[in-house]
């Protein structure tokens, strides 16, 4: 008699119900040792990037089976609003969807039919064959699959902002996530993120999710500009990345255990 098994909550789900801004950080090195240290450190978020990194439908698939056993919600992006790759993406198993470099509530509709079956979307039918089912181990998977994900756009741009209370309006877009990066390239500040414009435009789209009644978040890993989005009624932050952890970790080793060294050497004349 096989299992029968039951769908974790939605991270729509968790927004809804979340009494605090939920706190979470980026898997992008593709490892699922790095997934499932980050999956237990008691963040409430673990997005496992597919845009940004070397990551495969294969190594995605492997994160998500490893972060399972934690109490941790993941989400993965894809690389591109692409209806072909959500669809192998759902299939694996992931229920959280970010789609970057959305400008507008055409392409948030459109995505919205992609992450659902018909006759209310186009997602193609195979959930027979795949993870996302667990092989067919949920009753009536078909029938809640629609329910059984949550679909975040991304806004980046210049232009998404200023079609942010549009974006916002399309039923079935669960939350919004600014993304300061390419939002402050996109508005000629590249590498400004705490530039004041930057920072307006990352406000303007918090203050229309809350109009809308839709939780928004912000990637900012610069604690105080987190801070600061937090204080200002995000739903959500991003606040760190499992190789940016490294980076600065080991830079920091580097300059205590050898830096250090050699100036305390140094003064003392030796």
């Amino acid at each position: 008699m096989p299992i029968r098994m039951t769908l974790p909550p939605t991270f729509g789900e968790r927004l809804r119900t979340a009494d605090r801004p939920l706190i979470g950080m980026w898997v992008v090195s593709g490892s699922p040792i790095a997934a499932e240290i980050a999956a237990g450190s008691g963040l409430d978020l673990l997005l496992i990037d597919g845009e940004h990194s070397a990551n495969t439908l294969e190594s995605i698939q492997l994160q998500l089976q490893v972060v399972a056993a934690f109490p941790v919600c993941p989400l993965v992006r894809v690389p591109f609003g692409d209806a072909v790759v959500i669809k192998q993406v759902l299939d694996l198993g992931a229920q959280n969807l970010i789609v970057p470099m959305v400008s507008s509530a055409e392409q948030a509709a459109a995505l919205v039919q992609a992450v659902r079956y018909p006759p209310q979307g186009v997602r193609g039918v195979g959930s027979a064959l795949a993870r996302s089912s667990r092989w067919n181990r949920i009753d009536d998977y078909l029938a809640q699959a629609n329910d059984s994900v949550s679909l975040t756009v991304q806004i980046e741009s210049a232009e998404a902002v200023e079609q942010a209370d549009e974006i916002l309006a399309v039923d079935g877009v669960d939350a919004v996530f600014v993304g300061p990066a390419d939002l402050s390239a996109s508005l000629g500040l590249l590498g400004q993120q705490g530039h004041p414009t930057v920072v307006s435009a990352v406000e303007r789209v918090l203050d229309a999710a809350a109009a809308a009644g839709k939780p928004a978040g912000v990637n900012a890993f610069d604690p105080v500009m987190a801070a600061h989005y937090l204080d200002r009624g995000a739903s959500f932050v991003l606040v760190g990345a499992d190789v940016s952890l490294l980076a600065r970790a080991s830079e920091q080793l580097a300059e205590r255990f050898i830096d250090g060294r050699s100036d305390a050497t140094r003064s003392d004349g030796y």
